[in-house]
């Protein structure tokens, strides 16, 4: 049934290719398995994607704060302009 196996390997990946000729154009089977260097290099992907999301996720948080600590400080000078425009009608009140 089997006409022909043909096996190679280069030390990562391992091929085995079996021809019949039972069927009128014949039947070629591939197989072919690897070794773990993908799954070496998929997960150093991975870990990296993880490393890069904290990363800016921790960045957003900075700017966060940062624009918090702004906005308090205009609603500051805000009131303080109130505080004084207040003072300068009274003043121009009792001028008058």
């Amino acid at each position: 049934m089997v006409d022909r196996v043909v096996e190679r390997t280069d030390g990562n990946t391992s091929e085995r290719v079996t021809e019949t000729s039972t069927a009128p154009a014949g039947t070629t089977v591939v197989e072919r398995r690897g070794g773990g260097g993908g799954l070496l290099i998929g997960l150093a992907v991975l870990i990296l994607v993880v490393i890069g999301a904290i990363y800016l996720i921790n960045q957003n948080n900075r700017e966060a704060v940062k624009t918090d600590a702004i906005t308090g400080a205009a609603d500051s000078v805000g009131d303080a302009a109130k505080d004084v425009g207040g003072a300068a009608k009274d003043a121009a009140k009792k001028v008058q």
